[in-house]
C-alpha cells in the first residue's frame, strides 16, 4: 500500500495518476487522485480517483462495470506522481477503447505492444472463429502447438549458428507467435511466464 503521508500533492490536493497496464505494460488513462482516493484504492484494492470535472471521488467502472484491481502504487521520484499497476476488467476509456491513449500515431507500433496485440488477436479468433485462420487450426489441435513451437525453436537455434541477424529476428518471431498461440491453448498467458522469471529472480 502507498501511504498518501508519502505523497506530494499539489496546492488543490491533487497529483497525476498514471494508470498502466499490469500485465502488458501499456499505458492506459492519465488521472488526479488525492488523499482521499488512495486511501480508499488501499481499502478495496479497486482504483478510486478524484475527477476535477465533478469535483468528487470516483470509483474507476464503478457505473461501466470496467473496474481495474490494483496490483501496486508506485511514486515518482519527486514524490508529486503516482503510478497505478492495474487489471483492468474491460476498456479503460469511457468512450470504449482499451486505452485513453487511441489518438495520434496510433500507427506507429512501439516493440512492446507487439505480444499484447498478438494476444488479443489470438483471443479474438478463438471467440470469432474465422474461416480459413491460422490460429484458429493450432488452438483445435494441440499436437500440431506442440510441433510448430518444437520446429521453430529448433530454426531459431540453426539461425542463430548459421545465419543472418535479420534472420535471427524472423525465426524468434515465429517461436514466439507460437509459443503464444500454445499457451493460449492451454488457456495461459505470455504473463505467467513472466510473473515466473521475476520468482526467479527473487
Amino acid at each position: 500500500m502507498l501511504d498518501p503521508a508519502e505523497i506530494s500533492f499539489d496546492d488543490r490536493g491533487l497529483a497525476a495518476c498514471v494508470i498502466q497496464d499490469w500485465r502488458t505494460g501499456e499505458v492506459l488513462t492519465l488521472a488526479w487522485t488525492n488523499a482521499e482516493a488512495v486511501r480508499r484504492t488501499n481499502e478495496t484494492g479497486e482504483l478510486h480517483l478524484w475527477s476535477r470535472s465533478r469535483d468528487e471521488l470516483w470509483h474507476k467502472g464503478a457505473t461501466s462495470g470496467n473496474t481495474q484491481a490494483v496490483r501496486a502504487l508506485r511514486l515518482d521520484c519527486d514524490g508529486d506522481a503516482v503510478l497505478a499497476l492495474v487489471e483492468p476488467a474491460g476498456p479503460a476509456c469511457h468512450t470504449g477503447e482499451r486505452t485513453c491513449f487511441h489518438r495520434g500515431e496510433v500507427d506507429v507500433a512501439a516493440p512492446f505492444e507487439a505480444l499484447p496485440a498478438l494476444e488479443r488477436t489470438i483471443a479474438a479468433r478463438a471467440a470469432e472463429r474465422p474461416e480459413g485462420s491460422y490460429v484458429v487450426k493450432l488452438l483445435g489441435d494441440g499436437a500440431l502447438r506442440g510441433a510448430k513451437v518444437e520446429e521453430e525453436a529448433e530454426e531459431v537455434a540453426r539461425a542463430a549458428r548459421e545465419e543472418t541477424d535479420e534472420r535471427v529476428d524472423s525465426e524468434a518471431a515465429d517461436l514466439l507467435f507460437h509459443l503464444t498461440v500454445l499457451l493460449a491453448g492451454r488457456g495461459r498467458s505470455l504473463a505467467g511466464a513472466q510473473e515466473v522469471l521475476h520468482d526467479r529472480r527473487r
